[in-house]
C-alpha cells in the first residue's frame, strides 16, 4: 500500500468515525425528545402503600387520639374570622379513616378544616346563589380534602362537583396504610362508602395531573386545591390550568408551603404572587404543615 492510499484509508476512516459520531447525537437527541414527550411517562403505581398491612387498629386509634391533642386554637381563630366552620366529630371521624396513617411526620389533619371553612366563605360571597361551581383538586390520595369540600357544598346548599385526580386508582383493592386495612385490601369507593352524599359530589381520575388536567375541558374553575407532586414545576403547571379559568374573587389553597420541607411549593407561590394577579395569604397552623390561599383580584 502506497502512501497516497495509506492517506486516503485514514481520510476515509476519519470521515466514518465523523460520521457515526452524528450519527449518534442526532439519535440521542431525538430519543431524547421523544422520551419528554406526554405519551411517554412512568407507569402508574399498582400499590402505593405497599401489599402489607403497616399497623393493627389499635395503633391507628391511638395516633389518632394523639393527633386530636394538638392545640387548635389558631384553627379555631381562623375559623371564627371566615365565620364558618365544620363539625368537628364528623371531621375527626373522616379523618380516623383516611388521614391516620404511619409516617415519621407528626399527624397533622386540619386542612380539611380549612378547606371547609375558605369554600364555604367562597359561596356565601357568591352573587348568584344558585352557581353551579366546579372545584378542581390535584393529588386525592385517600379523599379527605375532596370529602370535606363537598361537605362544604352540601351544608351550604350549593350545587357543583369536584374533580380530583390522583395516580392511585379508585375502584382498586389495596391496602391504603389506614385503619380499615385490618379488613383487608380495599378500593377508594369502598374506604369512602361511609360518605355516600359526599361522594355524589365527586368525580375521581386516575393519571398524572400533567396529562390529565389539559384533557378536562373545564371552561371555568371557582376554587381549586392543588396537593399532587411537590415541585416548582409541577405546582406551577397546575396552576397555569386553574388561572386560565379563573375570575376575580375565585381561590386556589396550595397545601404543604412549608420552607424547610417543600421549598419547591414555596417558590412556585412566590412567583405567582410576584408574576400574577393574586392577593396570598398564608396559614400555619404547626411547624410541618403550612397553606396559601390565592384570590384572584383582576
Amino acid at each position: 500500500m502506497d502512501i497516497h492510499q495509506i492517506i486516503k484509508l485514514k481520510i476515509n476512516n476519519k470521515v466514518k468515525s465523523k460520521f457515526k459520531s452524528i450519527f449518534r447525537s442526532i439519535f440521542r437527541s431525538i430519543f431524547r425528545s421523544i422520551y419528554k414527550l406526554p405519551f411517554i411517562e412512568k407507569p402508574l403505581p399498582e400499590y402505593p402503600f405497599g401489599k402489607k398491612i403497616w399497623a393493627n387498629k389499635q395503633e391507628y386509634t391511638l395516633l389518632h387520639k394523639e393527633a386530636l391533642k394538638v392545640n387548635d386554637n389558631e384553627v379555631k381563630d381562623f375559623e371564627s374570622e371566615y365565620g364558618f366552620s365544620l363539625n368537628t366529630n364528623w371531621w375527626s371521624d373522616l379523618a380516623l379513616h383516611t388521614q391516620v396513617v404511619i409516617k415519621p411526620e407528626k399527624l397533622n389533619f386540619f386542612h380539611g378544616r380549612l378547606l371547609y371553612t375558605v369554600l364555604s366563605r367562597y359561596i356565601s360571597n357568591l352573587s348568584d346563589k344558585n352557581s353551579h361551581l366546579t372545584i378542581l383538586e390535584t393529588g386525592t390520595a385517600r379523599g379527605f380534602s375532596a370529602i370535606c369540600m363537598a361537605k362544604a357544598l352540601i351544608d351550604n346548599q350549593c350545587p357543583g362537583f369536584i374533580t380530583t385526580i390522583d395516580s392511585i386508582p379508585h375502584n382498586k383493592p389495596i391496602y391504603w396504610n389506614c385503619i380499615d386495612d385490618s379488613m383487608g385490601p380495599r378500593s377508594r369507593a369502598a374506604l369512602l362508602k361511609k360518605w355516600s352524599l359526599e361522594l355524589r359530589k365527586i368525580i375521581f381520575l386516575q393519571g398524572w395531573t400533567n396529562t390529565v388536567i389539559p384533557k378536562l375541558g373545564l371552561e371555568r374553575v371557582n376554587f381549586a386545591f392543588l396537593d399532587a407532586q411537590h415541585t416548582k414545576e409541577s405546582v406551577l403547571s397546575e396552576f397555569l390550568y386553574v388561572f386560565e379559568r379563573q375570575l376575580i374573587g375565585d381561590i386556589i389553597i396550595f397545601d404543604d408551603v412549608t420552607e424547610k420541607i417543600f421549598p419547591g411549593v414555596c417558590e412556585a407561590v412566590r412567583e405567582i404572587e410576584n408574576n400574577y394577579p393574586y392577593e396570598v395569604h398564608r396559614i400555619k397552623f404547626s411547624d410541618q404543615r403550612g397553606y396559601a390561599i390565592a384570590t384572584k383580584t383582576s
